[in-house]
């Protein structure tokens, strides 16, 4: 029996439209406004020409100007999509004015000044950002505290580590690529469930990928040795090499050390999506990288993303589908527990994102649940049901979030996690059509920690390992 790797315990008239007429008297709940707002709006060329009636009393008043501020994004969307430039920087000055009064404490107002500001960046930006790690302390930082306020990460790491620990049964020597490393936070909950494990603790590996630190730091390193610490704190031989890489697709099989005779996991949280090129062009640079994975033989990919549509061709397409999901996300924030300073660490880790979206054309272009199905399929994976074990540990890591707007739904052998029905992020599980099954090597049991790798560097680049 595996055992739990989390420590979680489970403790109107006829005909008229009352539920729409709810969603806009309540501004806080975001992803209503916007729902309601977006799938009344006239046609394109009319949208600037919106013409509201006067109003009486301050409700209605915020009503008209909150529907007035998402016709206004659209129509500003639609000039940028046109390179319209001065149409659109004459509408986004417009929705600036509106937002004084409108607010940007909550609700619509919060959301829109993320998106207002993602296209005037839009419009001034010379340079196209590189779908490439995210290395500054303060984007860590950042990560971090999202990680607290809300379930999604969480939700991430949990479920890849119930299929990461089934698929690590019986075997004595396992190795983890982690394709972004970050703080190391998904790691510890694995570590001490394999020390759990009946019969022993297998020999562990991780090989961890993330970018180079800006002060000159080998973070990753820094990163191992506390790792290291706990792992041997609980018994279990452990092993860490870091491996620095600008972009993903920089790093390459060789770099990762894989022997024979190790179970390997491929473990990518919010990453694979970086690779993905435009909808319909090829090769993207996500083909070449599921090849060589394809090539190792994992026991197991794990993979969890966005659950949304950001990768269409069209702006206005990517603009609309990326309103209607970060709006889903924000109402779900202000549902959390978690302190004010918190929160807005989260909405500011958030924020970069929707800019990403919005003007970097590829760094954040999100795939749906069903175009992953596809694309792990066409590269030769199968996927692994993840079972009834991953679907209790999500619910029981909900209970410990407030908002009950949170809902684990199972699609296939996947699972999402979305807010009020809306799906948001899907975590998945995958294996090669064919498993490698050669001979076990000799494994030592030790503790060690090795200088971290640099992808920038060549191949006969000095390794040291540090035993402890």
């Amino acid at each position: 029996m595996v055992p739990n790797p989390f420590g979680l315990t489970a403790n109107g008239s006829a005909g008229e439209d009352k539920s729409s007429e709810m969603e806009i008297q309540n501004p806080s709940d975001i992803s209503a406004w916007v729902d309601s707002m977006l799938s009344d709006l006239p046609s394109a060329d009319t949208w600037t020409d919106q013409i509201f009636p006067p109003v009486k009393r301050p409700e209605e008043a915020a009503e008209g100007d909150g529907i007035r501020l998402v016709h206004l994004l659209m129509s500003a969307a639609e000039a940028v999509e046109l390179g319209d430039a001065g149409l659109a920087g004459t509408l986004i000055e417009e929705m600036r004015l509106l937002l004084t009064r409108v607010g940007t404490g909550f609700g619509v107002g919060k959301v829109a000044a993320h998106f207002i500001e993602a296209l005037n960046h839009c419009l001034h930006s010379t340079t196209t950002a590189a779908a490439t790690f995210a290395s500054s302390p303060e984007f860590e930082m950042l990560y971090y505290y999202y990680y607290e306020a809300c379930p999604y990460l969480k939700f991430g790491h949990f479920t890849a580590n119930q299929a990461i620990l089934e698929a690590f049964d019986g075997h004595d020597h396992v190795h983890v690529i982690d394709f972004s490393l970050m703080h190391g936070l998904q790691w510890p909950a694995l570590i001490q469930a394999l020390a759990l494990r009946p019969g022993g603790s297998p020999s562990l590996r991780l090989t961890g990928i993330g970018p180079p630190s800006l002060d000159g730091r080998d973070s990753l390193r820094e990163i191992g040795i506390r790792l290291a610490e706990l792992a041997r704190s609980v018994g279990v031989p452990f092993a860490f090499r870091g491996v620095t890489a600008r972009k993903l697709d920089d790093v390459q099989p060789w770099m990762l050390h894989v022997v024979a005779g190790e179970a390997v996991a491929v473990n990518s949280v919010m990453q694979l999506h970086r690779l993905l090129g435009d909808e319909g062009a090829a090769p993207a640079p996500i083909d070449a990288v599921l090849g060589w994975i394809h090539e190792l033989r994992p026991e197991i990919i794990t993979v969890v993303e966005q659950d949304a549509n950001h990768n269409k061709p069209g702006f206005v397409d990517r603009f609309t589908e990326a309103l209607f999901y970060y709006s889903t996300v924000f109402d779900s924030l202000e549902a959390s527990r978690c302190g004010g300073a918190v929160v807005a660490a989260a909405e500011e880790y958030l924020k970069r994102e929707i800019r990403d979206v919005v003007c970097c054309e590829g760094s954040e272009r999100h795939e749906p649940l069903e175009e992953w199905r596809a694309r792990m399929g066409r590269a030769g994976f199968r996927a692994i049901n993840l079972g009834p074990n991953a679907i209790k540990q999500a619910r029981m890591l909900l209970s410990l979030f407030s908002g009950e707007g949170y809902c684990v739904e199972e699609k296939g052998e996947c699972l999402s996690l979305g807010w009020h029905g809306r799906p948001l992020v899907a975590a998945s599980a995958w294996r090669a059509a064919e498993i490698n099954n050669g001979p076990v090597r000799t494994v030592e049991h030790y503790t060690s920690v090795s200088n971290t790798y640099n992808s920038s560097e060549s191949s006969s680049s000095s390794h040291h390992e540090y035993m402890h």
